[in-house]
């Protein structure tokens, strides 16, 4: 190791307490890779020094050269908004994709290094217990009105999402993690969280994450799409429902100047549509595209496609309390009829990465690379069926919704249950009925026995470990319910170092690799295309798009 590293190493040790100096050790020992230990760096707020030492860049803007041309106007094929676009009530990429022109957050969650980069925080620290997080806000910020961004702020914006008396789609993020009151102005440029417990990647949650968790003025109150009050590169021109909208330059902004003079978004309904508008020569850029359904572009030159790793996912879910799949060795046995390798050459045409049957994706640092890989094994899963009792397989319907290609997953799936035995009949349906109001009784997400449900990205795992699995979780399709699970998830969240986040992750995934509540095949890429004379593009699996650097031709 250079002189120049120790001292670094030492500069680091300084600063970063306990947990930091536990995740120096793991780096200086090789026990993590680079990637992880930036990562784990950025969540204790030690990017700047743990660059340093790599020789990387943390800013959340800080662009590999700013080369190439600036002005023109970038035109945009994007799909429809679910509906009213707002911050608060934002569950869609495409609203989100809208947000991000000029919405900011404290943290900007890198989608390419998975590192947590400064935006309008500039620095983030924990005390020793992980209950309370100390952020220094950027102290040269405007509003596209002309006002400054103080922490008052960045109070006013947390006390609302986590208000249970106003529609906030970040209640569910927020719950048990940060209650409404828990954020204190220290002064005008320094915030505290006070939690509702320990949580080591509590950054994350208030980081670009948490599509939600943009910074908005003060007395905000509602109205978004009238004037898309931010403080990002670019500012609203205009915005027309189910139409589309522009946004131009921000002459005010307290980054990089953004190098298009304008970006213009169209709408459109459907992918089909999209690619027309790309292909016709309508757009120069494609923000929602699927592999299994973009063939006319995949291998065309004219064409890039862009793409990042996330963890979005779909589960397979199992009852485990009731019918067919009661016993473990039943839901182990389908599990084993997949080949998953297969699945992710043909159906995804490679734009995804192998799952194993628990929701720790290899984006994530803490996921143990070690547990074994679940493979197809048809003799090992008859065996399992006949020591379950049904050698001669059952009956059972698989539901899910019309979305993608989760369809074509039904059928694979119902392909490999008849190597054994199992006779699945399909029930296919819309999205709409089969979420149905999202509450057991009222939606065939979660009565059915067995369904497949789509889960999108989260740049860390504590949303996904939990309400699927817990006992009694929201989202627990399952309905699993095991102690030993649930005080695994407790000991995972508090957790401020990533050596023992890695131990607890390892025997979260053995123990769901085992109790097979769901089935996880895959964790797909994230994609857009765009022209190929296009380039800056960046994008996040949650839904945001970064246009600021994008040169055209």
């Amino acid at each position: 190791m250079s002189h120049q590293n120790s001292s670094v190493i030492e500069c680091l040790r300084r600063q970063a307490g306990e947990p930091g100096n536990d995740l120096v050790d793991a780096f200086v020992s090789q026990t993590i890779d680079r990637r992880a230990f930036m990562r784990a760096a950025s969540v204790l707020g030690l990017t700047s020094v743990a660059g340093a030492l790599l020789g990387v860049g943390t800013a959340a803007h800080a662009s590999e050269a700013r080369a190439g041309k600036v002005g023109g106007t970038l035109r945009i094929a994007h799909m429809v908004p679910a509906g009213v676009v707002d911050p608060m009530t934002v569950i869609d990429g495409p609203g989100t994709a809208l947000i991000s022109q000029t919405g900011e957050y404290l943290i900007f969650s890198d989608a390419a290094s998975q590192v947590l980069k400064p935006s309008l925080a500039t620095a983030w620290q924990a005390n020793d217990k992980g209950d309370v997080w100390t952020f220094k806000l950027r102290n040269n910020v405007k509003f596209h009105d002309g006002r400054a961004m103080t922490a008052k702020d960045v109070v006013a914006t947390f006390d609302r999402l986590t208000d249970k008396s106003k529609v906030s789609a970040a209640l569910s993020i927020f719950r048990n993690v940060l209650s409404k009151g828990g954020v204190k102005a220290i002064d005008d440029f320094t915030v505290q969280f006070h939690l509702d417990a320990p949580n080591g990647n509590f950054p994350s949650y208030v980081s670009s994450d948490t599509a939600n968790a943009v910074i908005l003025p003060y007395d905000y109150a509602g109205s978004y799409e009238k004037s898309f009050i931010g403080t990002g590169p670019f500012k609203l021109e205009k915005y027309q429902t189910k139409v589309g909208a522009s946004f131009v330059r921000n002459p005010d902004y307290w980054g990089a100047p953004a190098r298009p003079d304008r970006v213009e978004f169209s709408f459109y309904a459907d992918q089909p549509a999209l690619m027309l508008a790309l292909q016709g020569g309508r757009a120069d850029v494609m923000t929602n595209f699927s592999a299994h359904a973009g063939l006319g572009v995949l291998n065309n030159p004219a064409y890039k496609v862009l793409s990042v790793r996330s963890s979005s996912h779909r589960q397979i879910h199992m009852k485990t309390d009731a019918g067919p799949f009661k016993d473990k060795r039943v839901r182990q046995a389908l599990a084993m009829t997949l080949d998953r390798e297969l699945i992710v050459k043909g159906l995804l045409r490679g734009w995804a990465v192998i799952g194993n049957d628990s929701p720790f994706a290899a984006v994530f640092p803490s996921t143990d690379t070690f547990v074994p890989q679940r493979k197809k094994d048809i003799e090992g899963a008859k065996k399992l069926l006949a020591a379950a009792g049904v050698p001669n397989g059952f009956k059972a319907t698989l539901t899910t919704g019309r979305f993608k290609e989760i369809p074509d997953l039904a059928v694979i799936i119902q392909n490999g249950a008849k190597e054994i035995g199992i006779d699945i009949d399909l029930k296919l349906e819309s999205q709409e009925l089969y979420y149905g109001a999202g509450k057991p009784g009222r939606s065939d997400w979660l009565d059915a026995n067995f369904g497949i449900t789509d889960y999108g990205h989260r740049g860390v795992p504590n949303v996904l470990i939990n309400a699927p699995f817990v006992t009694g979780g929201t989202w627990n399709s399952a309905r699993f319910a095991n102690d030993a699970y649930d005080k695994l998830v407790a000991q995972y969240t508090a957790a401020l170092d990533l050596t023992t986040q890695r131990r607890v992750a390892g025997e979260m995934q053995r123990l769901l690799l085992d109790e097979t509540p769901v089935i996880i095949p895959y964790f797909l890429d994230s994609l857009m295309v765009s022209k190929a004379n296009i380039s800056g593009v960046k994008f996040s699996p949650i839904g945001q798009v970064n246009f600021s650097d994008v040169s055209i031709g």
